[in-house]
């Protein structure tokens, strides 16, 4: 397991990863829809992985939900940085990060462009759930681990 850290610029949203492989053997996934593209985002998971995603200020975090309403983006609310994106299912989580959140002197392999908006939403959440992390904690100093 390899340990990758990132986060928004003010400090308020932080991720650590904990990634199966090496980060230079992942791709990143560019998702063409103009959200996505306005933030420059592309987005890297594992699977086999974990996420920790760490609040400081709640009332900070951004959450947004477009398109299908079916997956949920986190921002943060005072410097705008797109940290990555989650789906919730009963009471498992998963997620992906934005490559743009994470801390310089990790590199990951070119993204390669893809489309989930031309999927079924039955198909984009079984895709979510084979590339996405499932094994996602999201903490908060109020309500401790979500």
């Amino acid at each position: 397991m390899s340990t990758v850290l990132g986060g928004c610029d003010c400090g308020n949203l932080s991720v650590e990863m904990e990634l199966s492989e090496p980060s230079d053997s992942y791709r990143p996934r560019a998702c063409d829809c103009r959200f996505c593209r306005k933030h420059a985002a592309a987005y890297v998971s594992d699977p086999k992985g974990s996420l920790r995603i760490k609040v400081r200020e709640p009332e900070l975090l951004g959450r947004y939900r477009q398109g299908s309403g079916t997956a949920e983006f986190l921002l943060c609310a005072r410097c705008g940085v797109l940290i990555g994106v989650t789906y919730q299912e009963g009471e498992l989580c998963y997620a992906t990060v934005n490559v743009q959140a994470i801390g310089d002197g990790t590199t990951f392999v070119s993204p390669t462009v893809v489309s989930p908006k031309a999927l079924a939403i039955d198909e984009r959440v079984q895709r979510w759930k084979q590339l996405w992390f499932s094994n996602v904690r999201l903490e908060t100093p109020r309500d401790g681990v979500q």
